[in-house]
């Protein structure tokens, strides 16, 4: 017996269809990640877990570009992005909006990922950064939320995307407690 699902099964809809499926309240912010293959890899996470956009600031890499499709695997069609030059200045114009800046990063005054819960009615803005010096410490300074991933063995970080990857199912699946009927 074969265990594993075919593509056929896994498929789930075409780049149209999934355009038009409504998207969370949450956007993603890479402040100036340098790997175009954690940018490709979180473009796909984006993907599965139906983010509204995937902002991509600073020095950090865009579409069209071989090393963000190897680990996007198309998910740069799919998902809603942009390019703005200043991290900085893009959060502050998205806390005006009302939107909840959360950051992950390691900082005093964080919350373990672990206790984050959603606010009803609120929209999320999920900041991620720089694989070397993290999130600007003038997003981390306006943050709503500062959120960290407890870390327990001699590594103290994780790379970004799989960082931002485990935020996101945690983040949507708080979300998703409130859509959900009681």
């Amino acid at each position: 017996m074969n265990y594993k699902k075919s593509l056929a099964e896994l498929t789930n809809c075409s780049v149209e269809e999934y355009r038009m499926i409504p998207k969370l309240p949450l956007c993603v912010l890479l402040d100036n990640v340098r790997s175009m293959q954690n940018v490709g890899s979180l473009l796909r996470t984006a993907d599965a877990f139906l983010v509204k956009e995937v902002v991509m600031a600073g020095i950090t890499g865009v579409p069209p570009h071989k090393e963000i499709s190897k680990t996007s695997l198309g998910a740069e069609d799919s998902v809603a992005w942009r390019h703005v030059d200043d991290a900085v200045k893009e959060c502050r114009r998205l806390k005006a909006e009302g939107k909840t800046i959360c950051v992950l990063e390691q900082a005093h005054g964080s919350i373990d990922l672990s206790e984050f819960t959603a606010r009803g009615g609120s929209e999320y803005v999920l900041v991620v950064g720089n694989e070397v010096d993290g999130v600007d410490s003038r997003i981390v300074e306006m943050a709503d939320v500062i959120l960290e991933i407890s870390m327990h063995g001699v590594k103290h970080s994780l790379n970004v995307a799989v960082s931002g990857g485990i935020a996101l199912w945690k983040i949507t699946e708080e979300i998703g407690k409130l859509q959900r009927p009681h």
